[in-house]
């Protein structure tokens, strides 16, 4: 067995941030990572996919971009050389192809059982992240078989997907880049709409991500909100990082030729239920209404300068009139992208910390088994917890939480 001060699970932006605290604090630890580094990104991403962030927001403690196109976007293998870089800058101690087979409790530290051999622990970190695994509704086991139906992480390009229509499900980011380039492949994609966070990818001349950066949005505390539960299960904001900084909503993907329906409700063979959508795409009009309408109030108030605003379409008259059901086999609909979310799983950690839902129960990282932490969540402690440039300032947290469990263990 082999002693260590910390293990981190996962070799993510999470967990590489976590590393290079540790380091800067000169505790001892390892990083375990199943696959290769960033395997989730290596994995789980299409082909064409790039950062929803600028360029500029790509932050790490102690690290960040540093390249000429600050407002550009990263494609995936543009990051992964970027975590590479990351982690060889702190000589971060990563073991790749290491999988977690267990995590236990063992005395006052904990036993953490791998592929490659057993470690002992004071502390252990899960950072895993927050995109695990993805969530496919119960509705989906009553589709004909003969529809393939594939999840968002599994799709990687149209050529995958057999010929004649498709069904995407969800409205997000990820639903609406594979419906619009679908769609360009030359099939007819139909999209369900269920709630969303709709935001235009530019206001005023800036990026929206710069205003919301300006105002603390991003950093807003996790104790700032009235329900964190309801904050933390927000829908992700529906952006697409391309060099023309141009917007992906409802209404352009409604120009393109898709069609757009409502949330699906229940599945029997090809015969699909939906809601109506007037209410998703009102809520998403409004609160992006409001959004806008407080960096306006911000840009006056400060004195700055600014672009004329870009005109603002309400896309929740797309939704009135739209079917409540779907026949996907006179559609000719063959194939449906389940893109609707992510939930989280640990058969490994044999740690009681898991409410009814199966999370693991923490205060901003903290979890109720001392020496336990999680890093990577959405909300953990602040809203961009669980994006590249917020993940270092809770890692920071849980660093100084760790040295300060060595220094009173040696008081003791």
């Amino acid at each position: 067995m082999t002693r260590t001060t910390t293990v981190i699970i996962g070799a993510g932006q999470a967990g590489l941030a976590m590393s290079r605290c540790l380091s800067e604090l000169d505790i001892e630890h390892v990083v375990l990572e199943r696959g290769k580094l960033a395997q989730r990104w290596r994995s789980q991403s299409w082909d064409s996919l790039r950062l929803l962030t600028p360029n500029w927001m790509t932050r790490l403690p102690g690290f960040q971009y540093d390249g000429n196109d600050l407002d550009g976007f990263m494609s995936v293998p543009e990051l992964i050389a970027f975590f590479e870089r990351y982690a060889a800058s702190s000589s971060a101690p990563v073991l790749t192809d290491t999988a977690v087979q267990s995590v236990e409790r063992s005395g006052n530290g904990f036993r953490v059982a791998t592929n490659r051999g057993m470690w002992s622990a004071s502390s252990v970190v899960v950072a895993t992240g927050y995109c695990d695994l993805p969530v496919v509704p119960a509705a989906s086991r009553g589709m004909s078989p003969s529809v393939l139906q594939m999840v968002a992480p599994d799709y990687r390009r149209p050529e995958q997907l057999p010929e004649g229509g498709v069904l995407v499900v969800g409205a997000s980011s990820t639903g609406v880049q594979l419906a619009a380039e679908i769609q360009r492949s030359g099939r007819q994609v139909t999209l369900a709409v269920g709630r969303h966070t709709r935001l235009p990818r530019r206001h005023r001349g800036r990026d929206i991500l710069w205003w919301l950066d300006q105002l603390g949005v991003l950093t807003q505390g996790a104790d700032a909100v009235q329900d964190i539960e309801r904050s933390r299960h927000q829908p992700s904001l529906q952006l697409v990082g391309r060099a023309d900084h141009s917007s992906l909503d409802l209404a352009v993907l409604r120009d393109r030729g898709i069609r757009l329906v409502g949330r699906v409700r229940d599945i029997h063979g090809h015969h699909v239920s939906l809601d109506d959508f007037v209410a998703a795409t009102a809520a998403a009009d409004f609160k992006m209404a409001q959004i806008l309408a407080r960096i306006d109030r911000f840009i006056a108030t400060s004195g700055g300068a600014a672009a004329p605003a870009e005109p603002f379409t309400p896309t929740w008259p797309l939704a009135v009139d739209a079917p409540d059901t779907l026949d996907l086999k006179s559609e000719r609909i063959n194939a449906v992208i389940w893109a609707t979310g992510y939930r989280r799983a640990y058969p490994w950690l044999r740690v009681p910390v898991f409410d009814a839902p199966g999370e693991i129960r923490h205060n901003g990282g903290i979890t109720p088994e001392s020496g336990l932490y999680v890093l990577g969540l959405n909300f953990q402690r602040r809203r961009n917890s669980s994006f590249i440039d917020g993940v270092g300032g809770d890692a920071w947290v849980i660093a100084h939480q760790i040295a300060q469990s060595m220094a009173g263990a040696r008081v003791a």
